[in-house]
């Protein structure tokens, strides 16, 4: 008898261990799931040309254009930065997301990027966020 009492003990203690293990992987997942929405769609295209010359300080110069609910938008774009040198260009073109009025993509820019280069070569991600 005190055999089988340790035996039920120990399968009920299993049993209610894989339920709450399966209740909080579905919890978990459930949330995970309800998180990966679509990607929102873009508001419009960007193609940009800079030109960038570096000696411990450093600055840009270039323009591009903006693709805004199929009309084209030339700019013009400079910014200043720190460290580095010599002398690079940068040809980018992506999308442009959340853009409600061509106003609002006027205005001072963070930027970080992600890549590589050697030589006059050169691959990376970029991303531009209005300030």
């Amino acid at each position: 008898m005190f055999i089988r009492s340790r035996r039920q003990r120990w399968a009920n203690l299993t049993r209610s261990f894989a339920v709450g293990l399966l209740i909080l992987s579905s919890t978990l997942s459930a949330g995970a799931l309800a998180q990966s929405a679509p990607p929102p769609k873009p508001s419009g295209s960007v193609n940009i040309h800079q030109v960038q010359v570096a000696l411990i300080g450093s600055g840009a110069v270039g323009g591009g254009t903006l693709y805004f609910h199929g009309r084209r938008y030339p700019f013009k774009l400079g910014g200043l930065g720190i460290g580095g040198i010599g002398v690079s260009t940068l040809d980018a073109s992506g999308s442009v997301y959340n853009l409600r009025r061509l106003q609002d993509f006027e205005g001072v820019y963070g930027q970080a990027r992600v890549g590589w280069a050697v030589g006059e070569h050169g691959k990376g991600d970029m991303w531009l966020q209005s300030i």
